[in-house]
C-alpha cells in the first residue's frame, strides 16, 4: 500500500527541525499532528478524597514535569505550604531543573538520577529515614512501591492528574493512510471516537510495547512497531518502513 498521508497522534513539534518534517520531505508524504490525549489535574475536591496529607512528608519523588506543575498547582489550591527543608528527588537533571518553575533552585535539596527509576535507588537508601511521597497519574506502575518497601523506606502516593481523551469527528480520520500511536491511551481515544472503527487497509505504526499490546488487545492489525535493534526511535522506524514500501 502506498502511504501518502500519516497521523502522529501527538502534538505538532515546537522546532521544525523535527525529523518528522524530513520524512515527509524526504518521503514526499504529508505528515499531520493531532494529539488523541490531554492530561488534566484532579480538582482539589477529588485529591483530598484520597486522604493524604503532604505536610506529613519530607521529600518528594517527581518523575515528569507534569508531576511537577500538578502537585504544585494542587498545593496552591489547598494552601499547603511547602517547607524550605522539603527534599526534591527526580527522574532526570531534566526534570530537576524544571523545578525552578516553582521553587528557588538554588536553595532546595535537589536529587536527580539519569532517567531510570532504579538509579535513584542508592539516593533512597541513602535517605531512607525520609517520609516520601509520590504524586502519580491514573497511569503508572508499581515499582517504585516496590522500591521502596523493598529497602524499608516509609512512603506513599496519590493521584494528583489524569490522561483523558481528546475528542474529534470520526471521519477525522478518514484521509489518512496511516495512523502513529505512543500510548495506550491513544488508543482507548481512537475506539472512544471512532466506536465502529475498521481498519480496513489502514496501516497502524506504534512505539513501545505497551502501546503494542494495547493495539493487538483491540483487535487491530500492527503494521509497523518501534523500536527495533535497527530503528530505536519512531521517526527511524517510519524512514526505513517508507524506504522499504518504495521498493
Amino acid at each position: 500500500m502506498k502511504v501518502n498521508k500519516i497521523l502522529v497522534s501527538q502534538p505538532r513539534p515546537a522546532t521544525e527541525k523535527s525529523p518528522y518534517f524530513d520524512i515527509a520531505e524526504k518521503h514526499k508524504v504529508e505528515i499531520d499532528f493531532r494529539s488523541f490525549i490531554k492530561v488534566e489535574g484532579l480538582t482539589a475536591k477529588e485529591f483530598r478524597q484520597q486522604k493524604v496529607s503532604i505536610p506529613g512528608h519530607t521529600a518528594i519523588v517527581f518523575l515528569s514535569r507534569h508531576a511537577i506543575d500538578y502537585f504544585f498547582t494542587l498545593c496552591k489550591e489547598l494552601r499547603v505550604t511547602i517547607p524550605d527543608d522539603m527534599k526534591y528527588f527526580c527522574l532526570s537533571e531534566t526534570i530537576s531543573l524544571y523545578i525552578q518553575k516553582y521553587v528557588q533552585y538554588r536553595k532546595r535539596k535537589v536529587f536527580y538520577g539519569n532517567g531510570h527509576i532504579q538509579d535513584l535507588v542508592p539516593l533512597f537508601v541513602k535517605h531512607k529515614n525520609e517520609r516520601f511521597f509520590v504524586p502519580t497519574s491514573n497511569v503508572h506502575n508499581d515499582e517504585l512501591c516496590s522500591i521502596f518497601d523493598s529497602n524499608g523506606i516509609e512512603h506513599s502516593h496519590a493521584e494528583m492528574y489524569r490522561t483523558v481523551s481528546n475528542d474529534f469527528e470520526p471521519d477525522f480520520i478518514a484521509p489518512y493512510d496511516m495512523l502513529i500511536f505512543f500510548s495506550p491511551y491513544g488508543i482507548e481515544s481512537l475506539l472512544k471516537n471512532v466506536p465502529n472503527f475498521e481498519q480496513g487497509e489502514k496501516l497502524i505504526a506504534c512505539f513501545g510495547k505497551v502501546t503494542a499490546d494495547a493495539i493487538r488487545n483491540a483487535g487491530l492489525r500492527l503494521d509497523l512497531e518501534a523500536p527495533t535493534v535497527e530503528a530505536a526511535s519512531m521517526t527511524a522506524a517510519l524512514d526505513q518502513f517508507l524506504s522499504k514500501a518504495k521498493k
